[in-house]
């Protein structure tokens, strides 16, 4: 197709020696994560530490309500909520611009139903002709078990992709991986807590995301380097880890750019809604396919591997970056 040249931008054949700035991207990564527990966990307050908590996990009241066949002013809405100490006010439309939902605090000494009465009486006297469709309520003990339910499923996620690549290939190849995805949620929980993104169930559903994307990234790697380890027995480790990431390099760009291009149209067209969570699913997949190259395969350099039933010895870092 010579009316589509731009394909040909990325190389069919690459031959990066990654592995030559392992130690340096390691010394990166590491301190990147320390950095980013240190936004995350500090001030270390309930029930979500540094992290803007959202009223899944805050506990908080949310409204819905339409204005059809008008558009919803959600400026109006905005001076409605205005002096009632309800916190972190947020007004959003969703469904088109004749729906809109409002989500607040409930103050810890008034009843969330006279709280709600409250808001629907100022709400309506902005508005006028205004119908409320839905409410709910998330106390401050079920904000909490829904706060250790989502830490708890992004572990029990981990640990389930420890087992599957075990199974798959060996140990050490799914220790690489759990290091690579702990290494990409800690991150992500930086990038969170850095920029104030509201931290909700939404997130968590982001975060499992972004949890199976650098997977998928890692085994594609790990499967050519199982299947290069057997062709060529007698080359050196560090060379079989940079022929199977240069093998895998152009698949893992245009899978990336097809995905972050989506994002980016999800980010921009999307609303309100949907940003945080696209640009939370940007960065991890950016993330995941960094993890796979300069900390999923590292760790196998670091641990060695099995070649038939010969036992490779493992490679330490200053030796494996000299020709």
């Amino acid at each position: 197709m010579s009316f589509w040249p731009l394909i040909k931008i990325l190389p069919v054949k690459t031959n990066f020696r990654f592995v030559d700035f392992a130690i340096y991207a390691g010394i990166a990564s590491i301190i990147a994560a320390v950095a980013s527990l240190g936004f995350t966990l500090i001030p270390f307050k309930g029930p979500c530490g540094g992290l803007n908590c959202g009223i899944d996990f805050r506990g908080g009241t949310v409204l819905e309500f339409t204005t059809a066949p008008k558009p919803v002013d959600l400026a109006a809405v905005n001076r409605a909520m205005e002096g009632k100490d309800l916190g972190d006010v947020q007004v959003q439309t969703f469904d088109g611009e004749t729906n809109a939902m409002v989500r607040f605090e409930n103050p810890p000494a008034a009843s969330a139903d006279a709280v709600k009465s409250e808001v629907r009486r100022a709400i309506a006297s902005e508005l006028g002709a205004v119908r409320f469709t839905n409410d709910s309520t998330v106390g401050a003990k079920v904000s909490g078990e829904l706060f250790q339910k989502g830490i708890t499923a992004l572990l029990v996620a981990i640990g389930m992709m420890l087992i599957y690549i075990w199974f798959r290939f060996e140990l050490q190849f799914g220790l690489g991986a759990v290091v690579a995805l702990f290494h990409d949620v800690i991150l992500t929980f930086g990038l969170i807590a850095i920029t104030k993104m509201e931290f909700s169930l939404t997130t968590v559903a982001a975060i499992l995301t972004i949890i199976g994307y650098s997977m998928n990234d890692t085994v594609v790697v790990f499967d050519r380097l199982r299947e290069n380890l057997r062709k060529y027995k007698k080359m050196p480790l560090r060379e079989v880890i940079d022929l199977s990431i240069n093998e895998t390099l152009s698949r893992t760009i245009i899978t990336g750019l097809t995905a972050l291009l989506a994002l980016a149209g999800l980010a921009i067209f999307g609303g309100p809604a949907l940003f945080g969570f696209s640009v939370i699913m940007m960065f991890g997949i950016v993330l995941g396919t960094y993890s796979s190259i300069y900390v999923a395969a590292p760790v196998i350099l670091l641990w060695g591997v099995k070649r038939g039933e010969e036992e490779v010895t493992p490679i330490k870092f200053g030796a494996a970056s000299r020709p």
